[in-house]
């Protein structure tokens, strides 16, 4: 796995966004606000190396003597949160119920332990190299938030107000969104994976759900009038785009809750969303097996899995998926072909 150099670009009036410039897992959106006083990141990169990379580029655009001293981390997924430690001296806010998730996940160290020493030839292991295997977190310490709330929290980064406010359980269980009044913009966190023709993304990767209540959150940005909206990962979307990424969440809703009922279960149910091709443009269809699962706890009233045993499942569909493509070219080799 190779990861390219991703680039910082205003967006708008102090505002900045650092953009992954590929998809795939841990490639993480993230945002500095800047002032003559005092900058702010929203969410961080996933490893030291690249977290180094984009304060590097924050220093380009701060004014003399001004550092990076408050993180807002809009969810505790490490692609959002390890990067804090390259500057310790910040202050790293999140919900409360961010706390939860953080003991839900390996540690930095063990997940490196994992991704090097997992067996390549098993599907996990294997899954786990590909994806994973150009971050290193081999001496990263675990980040823990320094403040927590709950609701709505008011903050300043000079003239700017900043409006963060906390979710009902979504992406996971401790979501929230930033909204940058003057700037018009609302930083979605992972309750939005940007996609648009001309940038397809990737399938969402739901840990916690229900889907009604990402559809909600989706819905509540919109209601902020913001124009711009920067995802958790893909590119920066319009109102459209918002729009747009709420019809995807209300298809894979009803062709989850149409599968349950019909007593299919969930692995299978995913297969099955996943065979139906409705969105042939996005990557890594095998995260569908985690929002599936996800949304059939919530029918259910199941306990959230081991987050080993989830991704086994995601490792197992991604290679079926991979077997299928290559029988398909076998037997179909113009697919995929164009004169």
């Amino acid at each position: 796995m190779t990861i390219n150099r991703a680039s910082l670009s205003a967006i708008a009036d102090d505002l900045h966004v650092w953009l992954p410039p590929k998809r795939g897992w841990g490639l993480a959106n993230c945002g500095l606000l800047t002032s003559r006083k005092t900058a702010l990141w929203i969410d961080t990169p996933y490893d030291p190396a690249l977290a180094s990379e984009f304060l590097a580029e924050s220093r380009r655009v701060l004014a003399d003597g001004v550092t990076v001293d408050r993180v807002i981390v809009t969810h505790a997924n490490g692609d959002h949160l390890w990067g804090a430690g390259v500057v310790p001296d910040a202050e790293v806010i999140s919900t409360r119920e961010a706390l939860e998730h953080i003991h839900y996940e390996p540690t930095p160290q063990q997940q490196h332990a994992l991704v090097a020493g997992g067996d390549p030839d098993s599907p996990l292991g294997g899954y786990l190299r590909e994806h994973f295997g150009g971050f290193d977190w081999s001496q990263t310490e675990p980040v823990r938030p320094d403040t927590v709330f709950t609701g709505e929290l008011e903050l300043t980064v000079g003239e700017h107000p900043v409006h963060v406010t906390a979710l009902p359980s979504a992406h996971t269980g401790g979501d929230l969104i930033v909204h940058l009044p003057r700037q018009r913009t609302v930083f979605a966190g992972d309750v939005i994976f940007g996609s648009t023709a001309e940038q397809p993304g990737d399938h969402p990767s739901h840990w916690a759900g229900p889907l009604e209540n990402i559809v909600a959150a989706c819905e509540r940005i919109l209601d902020t009038g913001a124009e711009t909206v920067v995802p958790g990962h893909g590119p920066v979307l319009d109102r459209d785009g918002v729009r747009a990424h709420i019809a995807y969440l209300a298809y894979v809703r009803e062709r989850t809750h149409a599968l349950h009922a019909a007593g299919i279960p969930a692995l299978d149910a995913a297969r099955r969303v996943i065979a139906e091709q409705r969105h042939p443009e996005l990557g890594l269809p095998e995260r569908l097996v985690l929002t599936v699962a996800a949304e059939y706890r919530h029918l259910d009233g199941g306990e959230a899995p081991n987050v080993l045993e989830a991704m086994t499942q995601v490792a197992v569909v991604a290679r079926e998926i991979a077997e299928d493509s290559v029988r398909a070219r076998r037997f179909f080799p113009d697919i995929g072909h164009r004169d």
